[in-house]
């Protein structure tokens, strides 16, 4: 069985593949201060009762990748592998710093590259992410803006009075009250500017044949996006990584 871990900013993903069926998705809070030891413990706690014999990791977030390497190797008796962008054959990585490239929009693109092509990914997490990816299979690059949680979180931090709030669904554009304006703001805003940077994309690119969101709000913020995606897929990120794997 094939593990494929995800180290993001906020979450770390693992989903374990039987040969292309996902068998199991688990996950937990990245601490940038767990060790070896308490990665040990989990993988203990949430794999046991499979064999795992390949495993692949992708982080963004410095070091962690070694650490989680290193607990999987001593827990599963695996040579883990820690991918990176000189992985990555079947695309071209168009980008004036490819190794400052994050191996998640790598990911993403790798798998967006088995639907019609010119493709854009659109990731929504801490961050949201476009990758553009073109009808010659090359990475051109994209854009990043700040997610629905970082803006919440920075205009509490940035107003005297504003209150930090949760997201959560917003009923009408026109709030009647501090916490539904900033939620009309915030989600509908985001989503709006979802909705402007994808026309803008599509307009340089000339055509566009597959528009995919993935990532952990993705479901949430698909119902106020206006442009007509071609599928919603929050295990992309790790089916590419699990592609990246077999290509090496």
């Amino acid at each position: 069985m094939f593990l494929a871990v995800d180290i993001g900013n906020t979450r770390t993903n693992l989903v374990l593949f039987d040969s292309d069926k996902i068998i199991q998705s688990v996950g937990f809070e990245t601490l940038n201060s767990a060790d070896k030891n308490f990665y040990k413990i989990e993988l203990k706690s949430l794999f046991q009762d499979y064999k795992i014999s390949e495993c692949a990791i992708i982080s963004v977030v410095n070091n962690m990748d070694e650490i989680m390497k290193d607990a999987c190797d001593e827990v599963f008796g695996v040579n883990a592998v820690i991918l990176k962008p000189d992985s990555v054959s079947d695309i071209k990585i168009n980008t004036k710093e490819v190794k400052s490239v994050g191996m998640d929009r790598l990911a993403n693109v790798y798998a967006a590259s088995d639907y019609p092509l010119p493709a854009i990914v659109v990731d929504i997490g801490t961050a949201i992410t476009f990758d553009i990816l073109s009808a010659d299979k090359e990475f051109m690059g994209g854009i990043i803006m700040p997610g629905v949680n970082m803006q919440l979180k920075s205009l509490a931090l940035g107003t005297s009075k504003l209150p930090e709030i949760e997201p959560k669904e917003s009923l009408y554009a026109i709030g009647n009250d501090t916490e539904t304006c900033i939620l009309s703001g915030v989600v509908r805003g985001t989503a709006a500017a979802i909705d402007g940077i994808i026309e803008q994309c599509i307009e340089e690119l000339g055509d566009c044949k597959t528009i995919i969101l993935t990532g952990g709000q993705a479901e949430f913020l698909s119902k106020y996006i206006k442009t007509s995606f071609s599928l919603i897929n929050v295990n992309l990120t790790v089916i590419g990584i699990k592609k990246m794997f077999e290509s090496l």
